[in-house]
C-alpha cells in the first residue's frame, strides 16, 4: 500500500509544514488594529501563494503520474491484443493439426488393414527376421555345436531365410501399400509441424499475456502513487484556500474600517464646517453693527461664502 509519505519521499516532493501555516481567529479579526490586520493579511496572502506554488507542483507531479498509468495501461493493451491474436492462431493450428491427426489415423488404419490383407502381421516383422537370422548365424560360427544341434540350427537359419523371403516378395508386390505409408507418414508430418507451430505461438501468447499481467500490476502501482499524489495536492489546496479566504475576510474588515474611518473624518469635517459657519454669522453679525473687523475675519467670512 502506497502511503502519502512514500510519494513525498520518492518524488522529493516538499511537506507541508502546519506550523507555517498563519491562523486567524474572530478576535484578531474583530479587536485587531487596522496595522495588525494589514501585516496578517500579508502574511496570508504570501502563504496562500506558497501554497498554491506547492498545491500546482503536486498536481503536476500527480498528472505525469496520471499519463504513465495511461501509459501502462495502453501497454498492457497492446499485449492483451497480440496474445489474443496469437490464441487465435494457435486455435487455427491446432483444428488444423487434429484434421491431420484425424487424416493420418485413418491411412494408418488402411495401412494395418493392408497389411492384415497381405498377412505382412503373421509372425515376425522383416527387421526381426534379420536380427534374428544375424544371431543365428553369429551362434553357428562361434560355438561348438553337435552334429544334431548344428543340423537344427542350420535348418533354423533356412527357416528364418524363407519365412524373410516370402515377407520381402509380399512387400514387393505391394508398391500400393508402400505408397499408402509414406501418406501416412506426411500427414504425420504435417501435422506434426502444425504442433510445433501451436507450441512456438502458445509460448510467445504466454510472454504477451505474461507482459500484460506485469503492465498493469505496474499501472496499478503508479496509479496508486497518482492517487495518494492527488491527495497531497487536495491537502495543499484546501489550505491554500483556507489561506485565502481568511486573506478576503481581512481585506473585508481592512475596508470596513477605511470606511468606519472616512465617516469619522467626513463627520469631523461637517463639524468643523458648521462650527466655521456659525462663527462666521457672529462675524457677518457684529459687521452689520457696524463692527470693524480684522483681516482674519474677513477671511471666514469669505470661506464661508458671507462676504
Amino acid at each position: 500500500m502506497v502511503t502519502q509519505q512514500d510519494v513525498l519521499t520518492e518524488y522529493d516532493v516538499q511537506e507541508l509544514s502546519d506550523s507555517d501555516n498563519v491562523e486567524l481567529t474572530d478576535d484578531q479579526l474583530d479587536s485587531g488594529s487596522k496595522g495588525q490586520l494589514i501585516k496578517l493579511a500579508g502574511q496570508l496572502r504570501d502563504r496562500r501563494n506558497d501554497l498554491n506554488q506547492m498545491a500546482s507542483e503536486r498536481a503536476s507531479k500527480r498528472d505525469d503520474l496520471n499519463a504513465k498509468t495511461r501509459e501502462k495501461v495502453d501497454e498492457a493493451q497492446e499485449h492483451r491484443e497480440k496474445r489474443d491474436e496469437l490464441n487465435e492462431q494457435v486455435q487455427e493450428h491446432k483444428n488444423k493439426r487434429n484434421e491431420l491427426n484425424a487424416e493420418a489415423n485413418e491411412l494408418f488404419d488402411k495401412v494395418e488393414q493392408m497389411k492384415e490383407d497381405l498377412e505382412l502381421d503373421d509372425g515376425k516383422d522383416i527387421e526381426e527376421l534379420k536380427e534374428e537370422i544375424e544371431q543365428l548365424e553369429f551362434r553357428q560360427q562361434t560355438e561348438v555345436l553337435s552334429t544334431e544341434d548344428e543340423r537344427e540350427l542350420i535348418e533354423k537359419i533356412e527357416n528364418k531365410r524363407e519365412e524373410l523371403r516370402q515377407k520381402k516378395d509380399k512387400v514387393e508386390d505391394s508398391g500400393e501399400l508402400e505408397e499408402l505409408i509414406e501418406e501416412a507418414e506426411e500427414v504425420r508430418s504435417e501435422a506434426s509441424q502444425h504442433h510445433q507451430k501451436v507450441t512456438e505461438l502458445a509460448d510467445k501468447a504466454q510472454e504477451h499475456h505474461n507482459q500484460m499481467i506485469e503492465a498493469y500490476r505496474e499501472a496499478d502501482d503508479i496509479r496508486d502513487k497518482a492517487d495518494a499524489m492527488h491527495e497531497l495536492f487536495v491537502e495543499a489546496q484546501e489550505a491554500a484556500d483556507r489561506h485565502h479566504e481568511d486573506f478576503v475576510r481581512v481585506q473585508k474588515r481592512l475596508r470596513e474600517l477605511d470606511k468606519q474611518e472616512e465617516e469619522e473624518r467626513d463627520a469631523e469635517r461637517a463639524e468643523k464646517r458648521e462650527a466655521a459657519k456659525e462663527e462666521a454669522e457672529e462675524i457677518y453679525q457684529k459687521f452689520k453693527e457696524g463692527e470693524t473687523l480684522d483681516t482674519e475675519d474677513l477671511m471666514k467670512l469669505q470661506k464661508t461664502g458671507l462676504l
